[in-house]
């Protein structure tokens, strides 16, 4: 009989049985948010924050900019882009960003904090958000978040596991032994003291598996035992939690009409330009839909440019999919299911009455 393998065990074994020395260095923050935001390891927005705030979700191509504008005119509010691509400077067109005329009508932020060559993790984006709901809440308006990155959602509502910062030493060990033992060997060693985590991620997510073992390295804990926030009590939650809920034939047609303008509006050219740069495109931003396909086409991985487009379609509403099941799968949420007929103002009136209040609340 094969004796079961303890997770403690197998992680010595990961360590060569040596204790790997590190020194923990306080993150780099970009935005200044403060100690306040943090508490336990988790960074969150504070419930007497978020209670001020409304949220608009909805997939890719549902039409939430011109939604979005005309309710911030109602409720005289300031967007906040819930969007995890739009972070990125010079990534315009790809990520679909609000046009000069619509910053200029409502103002916008949480838009081009970071360089394409970057990386830019959730807690960072938590802690922008702070400051910039603190400012606009200064001048007397209410924030508005507008996207449809769930994983940002959902951090905003519940908070996210921030962990020790990062020990580079012990990651250089790991991906040292990982050129060694083979492609596998990383995802088997976390498999071995966070099943949990292993079985969530790809064996080829490199850098979250790498962050999985650190975490446990650092903490003693697995990495999913500490990323387990749940919903604030109602009386703590937002003014208002909205996501659009379109039929999906109607919404598959406007997911080939988006990819189509992108395309028209110079997707390829703006694609070229970030691959031509000194600092080149990071990970993530290489890998964002809609670049990463034109990116393989550029670099002979895809027999042409229309393949390339048929694909970032396919991508889309294979991706739009999973945004519906973030959004349904969060009990704060509220779905407002439309049929694609209505206009702006008749989804605003609609939007507000699912408020907690009926009203445009404080």
């Amino acid at each position: 009989m094969k004796r079961e393998e303890n997770p403690a065990e197998a992680f010595r074994m990961l360590t060569c049985g040596h204790t790997i020395p590190h020194q923990l260095s306080r993150p780099r923050r970009r935005h200044g948010a403060g100690e306040h935001c943090r508490v336990d390891g988790t960074v969150r927005l504070p419930s007497s924050m978020l209670r001020r705030c409304w949220f608009l979700a909805g997939p890719t191509a549902v039409g939430k900019t011109e939604l979005s504008l005309r309710l911030a005119e109602q409720l005289n509010a300031e967007i906040l882009s819930m969007d995890s691509m739009a972070i990125f400077r010079e990534m315009d067109i790809g990520t679909a960003k609000p046009d000069a005329a619509a910053r200029s009508r409502v103002p916008h932020h949480l838009i081009d904090l970071a360089d394409p060559s970057e990386e830019f993790s959730t807690a960072e984006y938590l802690k922008a958000a702070y400051v910039a709901v603190e400012e606009i809440r200064d001048r007397d308006k209410i924030p508005l978040f507008v996207g449809g990155t769930g994983l940002y959602l959902r951090s905003l509502l519940r908070g996210v596991f921030e962990g020790p910062a990062a020990d580079w030493q012990f990651r250089k060990h790991l991906m040292d032994e990982a050129q060694r033992e083979g492609a596998t060997w990383l995802h088997a060693r976390l498999a071995a003291v966070d099943p949990f985590s292993a079985n969530r991620l790809h064996p080829n997510d490199e850098r979250r598996i790498v962050r999985a073992l650190e975490i446990y390295q650092l903490t003693g804990e697995p990495a999913s035992a500490q990323q387990q926030q749940g919903p604030l009590p109602p009386e703590e939650r937002p003014e208002c939690v909205v996501w659009l809920h379109p039929r999906r034939d109607w919404l598959n047609e406007r997911i080939h009409q988006r990819v189509d303008q992108m395309f028209e509006a110079g997707l390829v050219d703006e694609t070229q330009r970030l691959l031509s740069r000194e600092r080149s495109p990071g990970r993530t931003a290489r890998q964002a839909l809609g670049y990463r396909e034109v990116i393989d086409w550029l670099e002979g991985r895809l027999e042409s440019e229309d393949a390339a487009r048929e694909l970032i379609c396919t991508r889309t509403r294979q991706f739009a999919k999973r945004q519906h099941t973030w959004f349904r799968n969060l009990a704060e949420c509220h779905e407002l299911p439309i049929q694609g007929t209505e206009t702006a103002d008749e989804l605003c009136e609609r939007v507000v009455s699912l408020s907690r209040n009926g009203v445009a609340g404080d």
